[in-house]
């Protein structure tokens, strides 16, 4: 039976609706995620299933006696009290149980949650603030948990602990998420907001990504073909007294259906176009560190470090919020003096650096302003473009490129960033935090981006997905001082530091030298030639997946022509019937794909 239910819903402020007749329905026992660019109105949508915002039009059902509790993804600023006491509030009067219970409710949930009774809910960092009013929300044993971008400014550490944490509480939940390491782990179902409608995708991210690419493909190809009866229908109409004697009125009907259902179209939004702007390529080395140190009173940042980055290279810095991060960057940079050691800097380096601050921008300008600084034009890679133009690509209408930022949310300001950013011809980009606030589409832009971007990058991020698909090396704060250098991604840096930090068995040496070495249990032969087979399939998969994707867009391509609804009405079927198949194989293959590496580990 379901926990909640949505029939009809439609929700709007005045422009196109934000849910337009949507229907959801959440069981017991699911993670669902839901996805959706910024602005699409997620945040509005777990309102209305939170009971806070009532819908314009529709229903929304509950079962009987179901609990929820919905945390936004800020962190409001007067949170105060002890832990104990702000947890305390997310029991309401009619909450059942006698005072001790209610104690015992809140004790339980303090353990659960790792947290300090009596501490000081304003003194907390930004993610044990999440974790108290997840406690907060948790307390009520709510049948269904609502999270709001919930890994928003958390470091790596507290990402994990959530992460971790959620696996096991084994409630229901509907969360929104832009880290996609986080939404793999979790998520059972996926739906996404697009232009008004949900969209119900019961399977993984990965076969998601592929299943919704061939649902935009196959859109396209029906609205192109859509679009070519409309005028072979409005040239009919037109075509005057000889054609009005033997007017269909069955015709004329369906073409006024046809145009308002041209009308109403919403046309899918445009997508982030962003390109690093040229600049004279930076001698072979960026910059030297030798013996770096660094200290904030008795407390250790940067001790003894010694790194060499080269041109080209793409460094990640990880670690816990409030660990130095930004204050390496600085050092590496020449912004701040080690207090020992030396730092050198290659030749004709050109840096562009985006703050998580965003100290760059005027917050009483606007975009356009902060864009322009007094000019209406701006040179990309040697051309002139206008203010206006140039902050289309990043999805800013005329309007909203007019307001003051303050105004603007946090993900249009990070787009804002971005665009200013672009604007500086570099060699080195340092990026601190550029993911926060990003909706998922924009971030894989990003990376995108970043992959073919032939200069240095300097990176700090907590989006796991993010430093793995970008990075060819990592730079770790690890605490009292020392930085870790390892190669790779995330995960790379997290595989190492394990066995770095395995114990090893002291042996005496005489014992070490008279003991055999163990060696690992050899393969029967029928085994051997077992994972002989998976690795002659596994080579094989990515030239078949490239094969049925050409096969898919071949197909798509032919369906978009006049002349293919010319055949046949069996070959139409079967054409059609063939693109539904690849669809599946293409996901079936990516799955094989995921079993195989994972048999062969």
């Amino acid at each position: 039976m379901a926990l909640i239910s949505l029939r009809e819903v439609t929700l709007s402020f005045g422009g196109p609706p934000l849910l337009d007749n949507i229907n959801l329905q959440i069981e017991r026992g699911e993670r669902v995620c839901l996805l959706g660019r910024n602005g699409t109105g997620k945040s509005s949508l777990l309102r209305v299933v939170n009971g806070d915002l009532p819908p314009d039009r529709g229903a929304v059902w509950r079962a009987q006696d179901v609990r929820t509790a919905y945390m936004s993804q800020a962190v409001p600023f007067d949170l105060h009290g002890t832990v104990h006491d702000v947890i305390a509030q997310g029991l309401s009067a009619d909450d059942a149980g006698d005072a001790w219970q209610r104690e015992h409710q809140i004790a339980k949930v303090i353990s659960q949650t790792g947290l300090t009774a009596m501490a000081e809910s304003a003194t907390l960092s930004a993610g044990l603030k999440r974790r108290v009013l997840l406690a907060q929300g948790l307390v009520r044993q709510p049948d269904l948990l609502l999270l709001d971008e919930p890994t928003n400014h958390l470091d790596i550490e507290s990402i994990a602990w959530l992460e971790d944490f959620l696996r096991r509480y084994g409630g229901t939940m509907l969360f929104v998420t832009h880290d996609r390491m986080f939404l793999r782990r979790l998520a059972t179902r996926i739906i996404e907001l697009d232009r008004g409608q949900l969209s119900d995708w019961d399977c993984d991210y990965d076969t998601f990504l592929v299943r919704k690419q061939a649902a935009l493909e196959n859109e396209a190809v029906e609205r192109a073909l859509f679009d070519k009866k409309l005028a072979k229908e409005e040239v009919w109409i037109r075509q005057g007294i000889k054609a009005r004697r033997t007017r269909n009125e069955g015709r004329v009907r369906e073409l006024e259906q046809m145009r308002r259902a041209r009308s109403e179209r919403r046309e899918r939004a445009g997508t982030v176009r962003m390109a690093a702007q040229d600049s004279e390529r930076s001698g072979q080395l960026v910059v030297e560190a030798e013996d770096v140190s660094y200290a904030f009173g008795e407390r250790p940042i940067i001790r003894g470090l010694t790194t060499t980055i080269m041109r080209g290279d793409k460094v990640g810095l990880i670690g816990p919020n409030g660990s130095g991060k930004t204050t390496l960057l600085r050092i590496l940079l020449g912004e701040l003096a080690p207090q020992s050691g030396t730092i050198r800097h290659g030749s004709r380096l050109n840096i562009a650096y985006y703050d998580q601050l965003r100290t760059q921008l005027d917050e009483d300008l606007s975009a356009y302003e902060n864009i322009g600084q007094g000019r209406d034009h701006v040179v990309i890679n040697g051309s002139p473009r206008h203010v206006i133009s140039y902050l289309q690509e990043f999805l800013f209408e005329p309007e909203r490129a007019r307001l003051a930022v303050r105004v603007l949310s946090g993900g249009e300001r990070n787009r804002l960033m971005l665009a200013w950013l672009f604007t500086r011809p570099a060699n080195v980009l340092v990026l601190d935090e550029p993911t926060n606030d990003l909706d998922v589409e924009t971030l894989e832009l990003l990376e995108e981006l970043l992959l073919d971007y032939e200069g240095t990058l300097l990176l700090v991020s907590h989006d796991r997905a993010f430093l793995n698909n970008v990075v060819t090396s990592v730079l770790a704060l690890e605490g009292d001082g020392r930085v870790g250098e390892y190669a790779g991604g995330y995960d790379d840096w997290l595989r190492q530091r394990k066995a770095q930090s395995a114990p090893v068995e002291a042996v005496p040496a005489r014992e070490s030298r008279e003991r055999p070495k163990l060696s690992a249990p050899r393969l029967t032969y029928k085994e051997q030639r077992a994972r002989e087979a998976m690795r002659a399939e596994l080579d094989a998969l990515p030239q078949r997946i490239e094969t049925l994707e050409t096969e898919q867009h071949a197909l798509a391509g032919a369906l978009a022509t006049a002349d293919f609804y010319k055949q046949p009405a069996a070959d139409i079927v079967r054409h059609n019937e063939r693109v539904k198949a690849l669809v599946d194989e293409i996901a079936a293959a990516y799955m094989r794909w995921e079993e195989l590496e994972a048999a062969l580990k």
